[in-house]
C-alpha cells in the first residue's frame, strides 16, 4: 500500500487513522523538507524507511527525533535508504 502526496500533512486529513506525526529537529511535528544555506552547494540527505514488526512504536507526538530513532533502530527488522542532494 502507498501513500498519496500530501498524505502527511495534517491539514489535509490524509493520515491513516491512528497515524501521528513527532517532533523534529525542526522543533514541530512533521517532515520540514530540505533547507541548505544559500549559496553553499549541495548537500547530501537520507531519507530511511524501516521494516517493523509491530503496527505502532507506542509513542506519542512528544517524541523526541532521539526517542524516535531509538525506538526505530531496536524494532527495526530491515530498512532501505534513498540518498539525494539539493541546493539553494
Amino acid at each position: 500500500e502507498g501513500l498519496k502526496a500530501g498524505a502527511g500533512n495534517p491539514k489535509m486529513a490524509m493520515m491513516p487513522e491512528g497515524a501521528i506525526q513527532t517532533r523534529t529537529d525542526y522543533g514541530v511535528a512533521g517532515y520540514g523538507g530540505p533547507c541548505p544555506p544559500e549559496g553553499h552547494g549541495a548537500h547530501q540527505y537520507v531519507i530511511t524507511v524501516y521494516a517493523l514488526p509491530m503496527a505502532k512504536l507506542g509513542l506519542d507526538e512528544n517524541a523526541t527525533p532521539a526517542v524516535v530513532g531509538y525506538y526505530l533502530n531496536q524494532n527495526a527488522i530491515g530498512r532501505a535508504s534513498v540518498v539525494f542532494y539539493h541546493s539553494r
